[in-house]
């Protein structure tokens, strides 16, 4: 095996600390403090991974060096961009990784954090068993230091992974049963944790009820003032008792210091003790998802007068109040309707091994289409993630993983519970969690589970303000105990329907034939084109609607799904997003942002190609549109309708507006092709606020690269991943939407093509004239050259571009052996055994599909 020396391992870790500042990424719960004490390296790279079983392979000297070297976020395999249906890997896969641990390590008490690998995992140190852990969605961490692991010398970590159909742990439901996917592997972060003897513990590792960790919360919250209260638990590895100094300071976002919080507390030898920490904001700056404010509380913790420990919460203060038939308040006042998305991890190639900066994007994306509430779906999402919907503004709804699987086994309803508890201690923090839901999606469970369930909520977070619990009206134990009942706004008013309970949709937008076929109005893939995603965009823009109402009691709801992604009981991925798998935005992006943003914008929903509708539709938030065609030729001017219960901007359509053989007057008869266009000026108060110009696109002649970064560089972390666009323009830069070629992509500098040579990456076919390409960073910032050109050239084939970006240096130390493989990346092609579930037989299919169409109908999805 070949493997860097261990002066070489210490040259990467020791620069890479040296460097670093403080890291805008949460790990386990806390933002970075420099000089703190606390020791935060990034784990990701360097784990060499083999899929199937090997025999073993838990042993300190196992042999691995055959092995692919990966990085984590990882995938056990690369997927195509449309592979549902079971075409995904599921089984065991074996993770092993060499390192020294760092000299700065020396004396610390050490943990090694995973924050969720898919399935069931186990895993040894030094061929010792470490943990066993059961579900795919909550962190491992494990104790180093209690497993004699030292400064200084070679250690090796094992993790067995299994993302098989399993249910005797929450999911449960076997994947040809499932709406979505367990794509495997090490798919989040990895983190080494070095804290003092004396530290801030883990709320999640300490498994107390609502105890460890940091806690922050609220009470008597106003424009003039705020009651901030943080719990701080520490925890003391030592062999004496220990008198700690807490300190918590809270900056505004100028760095200013707004309140201090301090307490000296003693911890007892191998003890714990918390700091009950409080003081009164005056005049904070309230969170809310247009106002999205937060605080930074700068905690350190000091042991004879030296800074031995510490870290960052980011605080946002804000009362939430669910009045029932008087609707939901916001920091004191009505609020208007929450309308946003349900979210999976899932991305195209990679499933779910996203990095941090694509979580943040997600986050902005949904976002920008003017959505204010996030349903997880349906399990809790990355730490990242979190971490954006607190920064952009985003209620969050967090589950419990489940989804339409009950086992009567006990010990499946505790392991559920635990799960929730795990999740809230976890999430606590974050100022964007409005509602809990404790609950399994679209199950029958028993009316004592549900109970419990609720109690779980109230029992981990004891205090004002606290987020509510949701579940759905129809389940047992839920209408008359719940805080928040999932419904629809037609069920205002039925007998036995509580006028004291606030409703939320929780999935809408679906209008399917059926749950076997599933045809549907929403679902449009952006390959299909104008006519299909027009069609989406109009139905969602109907569903958008049914979300607004003149009573109160209903609060709003959640689309399904705002993502494409890959299902598991069907042949076809989930086409009904506004984003399809890559994020390339469809129509019902711009008729979102024309229903739920107030930056004025106008969009024209039409190509103004021979197919184009020669009714022209157009999306706006403006008072009134005026359109014209032909440089002045035809002139048309309409009011946008308001509807404050239903649609906010009624989407406009132009009848009889373009057609083909008009153009054709001007660009074959007169030569004057310029003058075919369409105009549109969106017009609030009098005057022009918004404008967007269409013309045909003529003849493909150039290739346009443009990298997808939604501000976020590409960071030089060897995780990184980046979507590349290359669009097929003609000679003025309208894209030819109607163009049919591939694009051969080639990647030089610091970055490689994510792709295993089977999942038709590269070259890519172009879909409604684009065609996306993943880059993954290298660790070594710098230049990446991005070349596109025509697979098949030749004298009228489009001109190649050329992009450069450059990466930047991570901010986080990194501890590792092994550099990544730069030929396969991210995924492994099947051994010749156990690549892939045995086939189901026709009436095992049939069985199943029943059952899904049955609980889908029973759960009342519109």
């Amino acid at each position: 095996m070949k493997i860097k020396s261990i002066a070489t391992m210490a040259l990467v870790w020791l620069l890479s600390a040296f460097s670093a500042t403080a890291a805008d990424t949460s790990v386990a719960g806390l933002f970075q403090l420099q000089n703190s004490g606390r020791l935060v390296y990034n784990f990701n790279e360097g784990w060499r991974f083999t899929l199937g079983d090997a025999k073993g392979a838990s042993a300190k000297d196992y042999d691995d060096s055959g092995w692919q070297v990966v990085t984590a976020p990882h995938s056990l395999r690369l997927e195509p961009a449309e592979a549902s249906g079971c075409r995904n890997y599921q089984g065991v896969a074996w993770y092993r990784k060499h390192f020294v641990m760092p000299e700065a390590l020396e004396g610390k008490d050490i943990t090694l954090y995973f924050e969720a690998i898919m399935g069931k995992q186990t895993v040894w140190v030094d061929g010792k068993l470490a943990a066993e852990h059961f579900g795919g969605y909550t962190p491992i961490i494990i104790n180093l230091t209690k497993l004699g692991i030292k400064a200084g010398e070679n250690h090796v970590v094992a993790v067995m992974a299994d993302n098989s159909d399993d249910k005797s742990y929450p999911p449960g439901k076997p994947q040809a049963a499932l709406d979505f996917c367990y794509h495997g592997g090490m798919y989040r972060d990895v983190w080494l944790i070095g804290k003092s003897n004396v530290a801030i513990t883990d709320a999640v590792e300490r498994a107390q009820v609502a105890g460890g960790g940091v806690f922050l919360h609220y009470d008597d919250i106003s424009e003039a003032q705020a009651k901030v209260f943080a719990d701080v638990e520490l925890g003391n590895t030592s062999a004496k008792a220990q008198t700690a100094s807490v300190v918590a300071k809270v900056k505004d976002k100028d760095g200013k210091i707004v309140a201090t919080m301090k307490r000296s507390i003693k911890v007892a030898a191998g003890g714990y003790a918390t700091a009950a920490l409080s003081a009164v904001v005056k005049r904070p700056n309230l969170w809310s998802p247009e106002t999205p404010y937060l605080y930074n509380v700068e905690i350190t913790v000091a042991c004879n007068g030296k800074t031995v420990d510490g870290g960052m919460v980011r605080m946002g203060i804000r009362k939430a109040e669910f009045r029932g038939k008087d609707g939901f308040w916001l920091n004191g006042k009505p609020y208007h309707q929450l309308v946003g998305g349900n979210r999976h991890q899932d991305f195209a190639y990679v499933g779910n091994a996203l990095p941090n900066s694509q979580q943040w994007r997600d986050a902005k994306r949904l976002r920008d289409a003017g959505m204010n509430i996030i349903r997880a779906a349906h399990y809790p999402q990355d730490d990242s993630f979190m971490d954006a919907c607190d920064e952009l503004g985003l209620f969050i709804i967090v589950p419990t993983p489940g989804w339409q699987y009950w086992n009567k086994d006990p010990k499946w309803g505790e392991m559920v519970h635990e799960n929730t508890r795990t999740i809230i201690r976890r999430d606590r923090n974050h100022t964007s969690v409005l509602m809990w839901e404790p609950i399994l999606n679209e199950t029958r469970y028993p009316e004592d589970f549900a109970l419990k369930a609720l109690d779980i909520t109230r029992e981990e977070f004891p205090y004002p303000g606290r987020p509510v619990a949701a579940a759905d009206m129809h389940s047992a134990g839920v209408k008359d105990n719940y805080d928040v009942l999932y419904g629809w706004q037609d069920d205002i008013g039925k007998e036995g329907v509580p006028t004291d309970k606030c409703i939320f949709t929780r999935e809408f937008g679906e209008i399917v034939d059926d749950w076997y076929a599933h045809n549907n109005l929403n679902r449009a893939s952006r390959s299909w084109g104008e006519r299909p995603m027009l069609v989406q965009a109009n139905s969602l823009a109907t569903s958008i609607g049914e979300m607004y109402h003149s009573q109160r009691q209903f609060i709003g709801g959640c689309q399904w799904h705002p993502f494409d992604h890959q299902r598991g009981y069907h042949p076809d991925p989930y086409f009904g997003g506004i984003y399809d798998a890559f994020r390339q935005k469809k129509y019902a992006f711009e008729m979102f942002r024309s229903q739920l943003t107030e930056e004025p914008m106008v969009f024209i929903a039409n190509e103004m190609t021979p197919f184009s509708d020669n009714d022209v539709t157009v999306f706006s938030n403006c008072d009134s549109v005026r359109l014209t065609l032909f440089e002045g030729d035809k002139v048309a001017v309409q009011a946008v309708v308001h509807d404050p219960s239903d649609q906010p901007n009624k989407p406009l359509v132009f009848k009889d507006f373009w057609n083909q053989m008009a153009g054709r007057e001007y660009s074959y008869k007169q030569r004057n092709w310029q003058k075919v266009s369409l105009f549109a000026e969106g017009i609030k108060g009098g005057k022009v606020v918004a404008t967007e110009k269409k013309m045909p696109s003529r003849r493909s002649t150039k290739i346009r690269l443009y990298a997808d970064t939604m501000g976020k560089p590409l960071v030089a972390d060897g995780s990184d991943i980046m979507v590349i666009v290359a669009e097929i323009t003609d000679d003025n830069g309208n894209v030819r939407r109607l163009a049919k070629d591939e694009i051969k992509f080639t990647v030089r500098g610091q970055a490689t093509i994510v792709d295993d040579g089977r999942i038709s990456a590269n070259p890519r076919a172009v879909e409604w004239g684009s065609a996306p390409l993943l880059i993954r960073s290298t660790h070594m910032p710098g230049d990446i050259t991005i070349i596109a050109r025509a697979a098949h050239d030749g004298n009228y084939a489009p001109a190649a571009d050329t992009l450069t970006i450059r990466s930047v240096e991570s901010d986080m130390p990194a501890c590792y052996f092994d550099n990544t493989s730069l030929d396969v990346v991210f995924g492994q092609v099947d051994p010749e055994e156990g690549n892939a579930p045995a086939r189901m037989s026709e009436e095992e299919r049939r069985r199943t599909l029943e059952e899904v169409n049955k609980q889908q109908q029973e759960f009342g999805i519109q």
